[in-house]
């Protein structure tokens, strides 16, 4: 039996981290109808909660990530978790909507330091440049299965045990990720690269200035910017909206396991095509294709079938863009200052996720239907898909370091 390489220990580590962070986030929209029932709220303000989680974790992403590239990831991404299983304790024990917006804020911070960006930026320097696109796509496809068990086994503790308890539960659940981070350490990293930005001498303040100048780097903050709206209107808003067409309450859980079930091999594809064609060109299609399900499931009849067959579809084309944006920035700059740079972008996809969650809620409490959303989401798979067609996939080089 052949040993694992250290490179497969880091990803099947990473990818468990990441099942843990983001299966227990991707479920918090389960939580937002019995959360605004129970404490007599409406949707807007554990939207905004969940809106917030996205932000604090965004804007957060770049100082964890590069303290994780300075210092190293394992106290970054152990005092994330700790962070982390914190937030969603005061979530469990919210008596008032301030309690659920304090509870997102730390939740958020949380994930900043044991979320995609420091723990991808630790595969992406060990992971040669040819195999990258592929490490990136396997360890993403971690965060794919935590939302494919993490949901159901959220719907079943709120079923069973009521949602405050079964906030409690995760926060439990989440201390897993302590023991896992010693699979991430090493100081071996990556320097069969052919782009000579991991050798150099280049600072992180000249590295940063390089990619603010880059358009080439801002349109693809700009399209993951429309990624996290995309995301988060369907994990924040989706069981809500399931309820609202008066389909039975499990739907919504099967639904969102879907997009994780099907993510699973998304994301595995979109890593193996990142390797083979420009990374940009994928993200072209991946997007236009996210706006073409989006509008085949608005014109047709909702029901139990389609939407379901729009949850499987549209987990296909889910987080398959986060290894094709992180493989890209490695591309751009190299892998040295990853984290860093990926958490810029991160911080776009976020941002994102702020509005939808937080605009999805306050649409829907004055218009009393999300249409204006989904058409919306529309309009923004076509934009994004213009946003990427003019990147290109190959390194950034600007004032003259080459």
């Amino acid at each position: 039996m052949n040993k694992l390489s250290p490179l497969h220990i880091k990803m099947i580590c990473a990818g468990l981290i990441l099942a843990i962070a983001v299966g227990i986030r991707q479920s918090f929209g389960l939580f937002l109808e019995p959360v605004s029932t129970s404490l007599n709220l409406g949707r807007e303000t554990f939207a905004l909660s969940i809106g917030l989680v996205n932000l604090l974790w965004g804007a957060l992403a770049p100082f964890t990530g590069a303290l994780s590239d300075k210092y190293g990831l394992k106290k970054v991404v152990i005092f994330g978790t700790l962070t982390y299983a914190l937030g969603i304790l005061i979530l469990s024990n919210a008596d008032q909507g301030m309690s659920l917006i304090i509870g997102g804020v730390i939740v958020g911070m949380g994930l900043s330091g044991m979320g995609f960006t420091v723990i991808l930026g630790a595969v992406g320097k060990f992971a040669p440049p040819e195999k990258r696109g592929t490490a990136l796509g396997l360890t993403t496809m971690g965060g794919s299965i935590g939302m494919f068990l993490g949901i159901p086994v959220s719907g079943s503790l709120i079923q069973a045990t009521g949602w405050s308890s079964a906030f409690f539960w995760l926060a439990i659940i989440s201390l897993l990720i302590i023991p896992l981070v010693y699979g991430l350490v090493s100081k071996k990293i990556n320097t069969n690269e052919n782009n000579t930005r991991i050798e150099s001498d280049e600072s992180l303040k000249e590295v940063l200035n390089q990619a603010l100048n880059s358009r080439h780097f801002i349109l693809l903050v700009c399209g993951f910017f429309i990624c996290g709206f995309h995301v988060n209107f369907i994990v924040a808003h989706l069981p809500a909206y399931i309820s609202d067409m008066s389909l039975p309450k499990d739907v919504s859980t099967t639904a969102l396991a879907l997009v994780g079930f099907a993510n699973i091999f998304g994301v595995a594809i979109a890593g193996r095509l990142g390797d083979k064609f420009a990374k940009s060109d994928v993200l072209v299609v991946l997007y236009s294709l996210r706006a073409i399900v989006f509008i085949i499931y608005i014109i047709t009849p909702i029901s139990i079938a389609s939407t379901l067959i729009f949850t499987f579809t549209l987990g296909l084309l889910w987080l398959g863009t986060v290894p094709l944006t992180s493989g890209l920035v490695a591309t751009f700059f190299g892998p040295k200052y990853m984290s860093m740079l990926y958490g810029i972008v991160f911080f776009g996809h976020q941002l994102g996720g702020f509005f939808s969650a937080w605009i999805g809620g306050k649409i829907y409490d004055f218009t009393g239907n999300y249409d204006i959303m989904w058409w919306f989401s529309v309009l923004l798979g076509i934009f994004a898909a213009f946003l990427h067609y003019p990147i290109k996939d190959k390194e950034i080089v600007i004032f003259g370091t080459k």
